[in-house]
């Protein structure tokens, strides 16, 4: 199963580490929160991805394995 980002709102702070870490699915909007690109995360990607989940000071990015979406 492919993994997708997901983020908790609740506790993101708008730090922008996760951005920094991983621009080539995330970005911020005006305010500094992310906007997370819906697709799965492709596999050479993978460890980019956990690196940006580890650095989040708050805790509010995840890692998901999710079921692939008929076509």
């Amino acid at each position: 199963m492919p993994l997708e980002l997901r983020i908790n709102w609740i506790k993101c702070d708008a730090h922008g580490m996760c951005a920094e870490l991983f621009p080539e699915l995330i970005a911020l909007d005006e305010w500094g929160y992310p906007i997370l690109d819906p697709r799965p995360i492709p596999p050479e990607l993978e460890a980019h991805a956990r690196r940006a989940v580890a650095a989040c000071p708050t805790c509010a990015l995840a890692l998901e394995r999710v079921p692939r979406r008929p076509r």
